[in-house]
Formats: C-alpha cells, structure tokens, sequence
C-alpha cells in the first residue's frame, strides 16, 4: 500500500497530465502523445473560446494550435473521431479495439429495412463525388432514428434521412469524418484513409469482461487517479455494472497493471497505472515543482469525476452550459483555472474573431486565494497565451469596466 499526502496526491495527478513543471508535451507530437495516454478526449462543437479538445490539448502542449489537431484529424490521420467516453478523439492505432461498437451499429441497422438500399446509394454517391455533409447528400425525407445503432419507424417526422445514414455508416466504421468546417461534418470512405492492415486487424479483446477490463485501465490513465466508485469517468462504457467494475479492478491490482494507493483525508483508496511508479516516486521526493498558471477544458479528462476533484483539490465545478441562464451561478461556458498544484479560480471568456478580441467576461477567484505580484503575473501570462491560442491580438477584461 503507497500511501500519500493531499499534496502529493495533487502533484501527481498534475505531472500526469504534464500541468505542473516544465511542459512534458511540445508541438504535434505532444499532441499526439497526450492523447494517447488519456486514450481519449471529449469532443463538443460549442466554440466559445476553443471547442473542448483543443481546450483540453492547450493547457498541456507547448506551441499547440488547432491547426495541430486539425491536422492530426485529418492530414496525418494519426486520430480519428469516434465515440469513447460520448463523442471523442482518439489515436487511430486503437480502431480495432471498438469493433463491437460498430457491429453493435450493424446489428442495430438491419432493424431497418430500407437501410440497406440508403447506404448502397450513399456509398456509390460518395465514391463518385468525395467527401460530403448531409447538406448536399441527394437524399430527401426523414426517419425516426434513436440513437447511431438503432433504427426504426417510418419516413414521417423524427431525423433528417441523410444526416441519419451518414451518421449510421459513420458508427458502422464504413465511414470516417473526412474534416470539419465548424459545427459541420463531412464524410467519406474509411478505406480511403485508414490502412488496409489496420482494418483487417480482429477485435484484440473480443471476451467482453477483458474488454471492459482494458477500457476501465485506460480511463485510470485518463484521469491519473480514479476510485472503484460509480463515476462519469465510466460513461460509455456498456453494460459495466458495480460487481463486475469490483473483480476487473481486483484483477488489474492481481496481475501488477495498476497500484492501490492511500490519501490522507479521503476515505476511498484511489488507483493508478502501475506504469506510473515513477511520478510517485518522483512526489515523494519533492514537492518544489515550479508553478503554471492554465485554463482547463470543461470536459478535460482530468476532470471526469468530479467528486474526485473536490475530494483532492477543494474545488467544486458544474459545467453550466445546459443550466437556465437565470440559475447559474458563473457563466454560461466557464473555464477552471489552475496556478500551481489549487485551482485558484475560473474564467468565463469568449473570442470575438472578427475583431480578433479576446473578451474576459468575468474571473471569479476562489475563497481565500491571495491574489499576490507572482500569482497575478502568471494569470496576466496565461490570458495573453489564451488569447493567442485563439488568434486574438486585444484582451478585453470587460468585467473591470462594470
């Protein structure tokens, strides 16, 4: 049993995700890296100031843009969208582990009879025109559609036809996302994109106890510490239930892939990757480490359970973005903000583009946080490195003017 102080606790989770200290991510390949450590990051389309990846990815990498997951996406093809924990980016070297997913969504397709004659003819029109949104795929009508693996019901009301068939070959893994402009999808031919031998690779963990079993040990990874609680940090994963989460954790602790470790204060043990020894040596042996001032993404994987995080940090944080405006009680697309090992406070901003302004709304610091000369110099450097990260030469802190 490894046991830690708060502290400790803390600085690991945060040298884990190569937020204390010098930058353990640069460029591309950071990038690259971070994500295939975390196995996954949350994708969302709202752009405030970032959409949630990109978010996710500038709190960590050095001289990252999105321009460099853009391409990472769709250049390189070193990831791929696809649902993990809800709609995610993951490394395209993991495609073969989600193949019951997308037999799952064929299974769930031939519940619909006229499926298959709508993806022949998407099919054969993509192959012949490239890349396409559902704007312009030539199929009119509407399906009522559950979810991207369940079909149903007729042609009246319920989904767009083409946004539907494109979105079911999409979870068939016959389709991939092709880019983005904005919010907007467009699609085209997996094969076109991803290696023939990567394809053809059978799913490696087709017993579905050792699948959840590998999925539950790349979330610890995600997160860095996580309990044998019920949490958000298990989302999307099937069929996993409580007894079966207890032996697969008993399991991954029997066979050395994760350690048990103890904090001062929590009354739940918490896990890591046993790959990570080192950062646990590394806290037990000092707790200097020099001090970043970072905003984090809403839906960071750092933040998945958020009992967790309060547990360790003291900070309490609800995304507010589906709350009514007149019951928030930040904003609607708020930013936790991290100086050192505290979060320190949070941060509603949003970029104007067109006149290339980055808009403070508001910071609202937490209780009991000096606002000291070196504190208040590393968040004057963390707006200035925000603002350029979203292509803005003025920050505006407008909530000084009220």
């Amino acid at each position: 049993m490894i046991t830690l102080t708060n502290k400790q606790a803390r600085h690991f989770m945060l040298l884990k995700h190569g937020l204390l200290g010098k930058h353990k991510f640069n460029g591309k390949q950071g990038a690259f890296d971070f994500v295939r450590q975390a196995g996954c990051i949350q994708f969302d389309p709202v752009d405030s100031c970032g959409k949630n990846a990109e978010l996710t990815l500038q709190s960590r990498v050095k001289g990252f843009t999105k321009q460099t997951l853009y391409e990472l996406l769709y250049s390189d093809r070193k990831l791929v969208d696809y649902p993990d924990k809800n709609l995610s980016i993951i490394p395209t070297e993991d495609w073969p582990y989600f193949e019951r997913y997308r037999n799952a969504a064929r299974e769930g397709g031939r519940r619909f009879k006229e499926l298959e004659e709508l993806e022949a003819s998407t099919k054969d029109y993509i192959q012949a025109n490239g890349a396409v949104g559902s704007e312009n795929l030539p199929i009119e009508g509407s399906i009522h559609w559950h979810s991207s693996i369940h079909w149903s019901g007729n042609w009246s009301g319920g989904t767009n036809a083409s946004r539907a068939v494109l979105e079911q070959l999409y979870s068939t893994g016959e389709l991939i996302i092709h880019h983005k402009k904005g919010s907007r999808k467009y699609y085209d031919l997996t094969h076109k994109y991803l290696p023939a031998e990567l394809l053809e690779i059978p799913d490696p963990l087709p017993d579905e106890f050792e699948h959840q079993k590998w999925r539950i040990l790349r979330r610890i990874g995600a997160v860095g510490f996580l309990w044998n609680r019920p949490s958000d940090a298990w989302l999307n994963i099937w069929g996993l239930k409580t007894p079966q989460r207890t032996e697969m954790f008993k399991e991954l602790l029997d066979e050395g892939k994760i350690l048990q470790v103890r904090v001062e204060g929590l009354k739940d043990d918490l896990y890591c990757q046993a790959e990570d020894l080192f950062l646990i040596e590394a806290v037990l042996q000092t707790d200097t480490f020099k001090p970043r001032c970072e905003l984090i993404a809403p839906l960071d994987c750092m933040m998945w359970d958020r009992k967790l995080i309060q547990a360790l940090f003291g900070f309490e944080y609800t995304w507010e973005i589906y709350t009514p405006a007149e019951k928030r009680k930040y904003g609607f697309y708020v930013l936790p903000m991290l100086y050192g090992s505290s979060f320190i406070g949070r941060v509603e901003a949003v970029a104007d583009t067109k006149k290339r302004t980055l808009i403070v709304k508001n910071i609202w610091y937490e209780d009991g946080i000096r606002q000291t000369k070196k504190a208040q110099a590393a968040v004057n450097g963390c707006m200035k490195r925000f603002a350029k990260f979203n292509e803005c030469d003025v920050i505006d802190f407008a909530y000084l003017d009220v």
